[in-house]
């Protein structure tokens, strides 16, 4: 039931309903008793199952006190692990605080993520957008900033332009990982990247020749492998780098859950993980607890990038500068499954 219904249903102008049903002071006591009272409408509203227009209401406002987090369903990442789960549910608590509510847009990247984003837009349904699983020239944040919508990217990219964006610090990881490695004598390291164009891929192969060349490492670039990311990716790269003449001594796998994978292809070869290959991680999750020995990733604060990102989405709406650009800390805690290499 809509409010001319409810007004026709009472005997009542419609903006006296309003006026009652939000309690504005300009309804006067005599007025008031007249139509009853606001506790008749409000009675009569609950009877007759009234609700308020949400479209209509965010027309007048101006506003949705809504933010569209959109999640690329595609990736193997965002099906096998509950980081976003944790993520969007932290981000929720946030908002809900500041009267704010979160809405998650499955954006398969199969099909036209794009496409998917500009309808999104169109739409109108946020005041602002949560992008996730950047790609280096990704044309998503381009259309974001022609559109001037408020977006913040949850994930850096090479776009030009000033925008807001939180990003888990893969150099700073990928820089620890390889000192600490090379301080127990590992020389040939291998490095896994993401497949496709994601902004990672860009970041951690950059990263892994400069710390190469800075530490005298060997700098053989088929040591850097793109693979998919998921258990089975991480078996597969494994599988491949030990069957090469010199294999590496150790390997930094991009996403967590490939050190199943990882730990099953070394066993499968007769090996042990830290013993005959150092194995380190991206994130220590949940799931890795059941590894043996520990795998060697990063503690990283889920619960609180959640409610950073849902901060500083509220930024973006407000127009508060300067934009949030932020490294989240990722510093990796080596474990048993990182040893001195063995002799051959």
């Amino acid at each position: 039931m809509n409010i001319k219904d409810l007004a026709q249903h009472l005997g009542l102008s419609i903006g006296t309903v309003s006026r009652a049903l939000n309690g504005k002071p300009d309804v006067n006591a005599q007025t008031r008793a007249r139509v009853l009272g606001r506790a008749r409408v409000l009675g009569a509203a609950s009877q007759l199952g009234y609700r308020p227009n949400a479209s209509g209401r965010s027309l007048r406002r101006g506003s949705t006190q809504t933010v569209a987090f959109v999640m690329e369903t595609g990736r193997a990442d965002v099906r096998g692990d509950n980081f976003f789960v944790r993520i969007i549910d932290a981000m929720q608590d946030r908002l809900a605080a500041e009267d704010h509510d979160l809405i998650v847009l499955p954006s398969n990247s199969a099909n036209d993520p794009t496409g998917f984003l500009r309808r999104t837009i169109a739409r109108g349904i946020a005041d602002a957008i949560v992008v996730t699983a950047t790609q280096a020239h990704d044309p998503r944040i381009a259309l974001l900033l022609d559109s001037r919508m408020p977006f913040l990217s949850f994930g850096r990219s090479q776009i030009a332009g000033s925008f807001a964006w939180i990003d888990l610090d893969f150099e700073g990881f990928l820089r620890e990982a390889m000192a600490g490695l090379a301080a127990l004598g590992h020389r040939r390291i291998a490095v896994s990247t993401p497949q496709g164009p994601s902004n990672i891929g860009v970041l951690m192969q950059a990263t892994c020749r400069e710390v190469c060349a800075r530490l005298g490492l060997d700098s053989d670039p088929t040591l850097i492998v793109a693979t998919e990311s998921h258990e089975y990716g991480g078996n597969l790269v494994t599988r491949q780098l030990l069957d090469r003449p010199d294999p590496p001594t150790a390997v930094i796998l991009h996403y967590e859950m490939m050190a199943f994978g990882a730990y099953s292809a070394l066993r499968d070869a007769g090996l042990s993980p830290g013993t005959d290959m150092s194995i380190v991680t991206m994130r220590r999750s949940r799931q890795l607890h059941f590894l043996d020995p520990p795998v060697s990733a990063c503690e990283i604060d889920v619960v609180g990038l959640g409610r950073r990102l849902a901060d500083e989405t509220l930024r973006v709406i407000r127009a508060d500068d300067p934009p949030a650009q932020l490294l989240w800390p990722a510093r990796p805690i080596l474990t048993d499954s990182v040893a001195p290499p063995r002799t051959r």
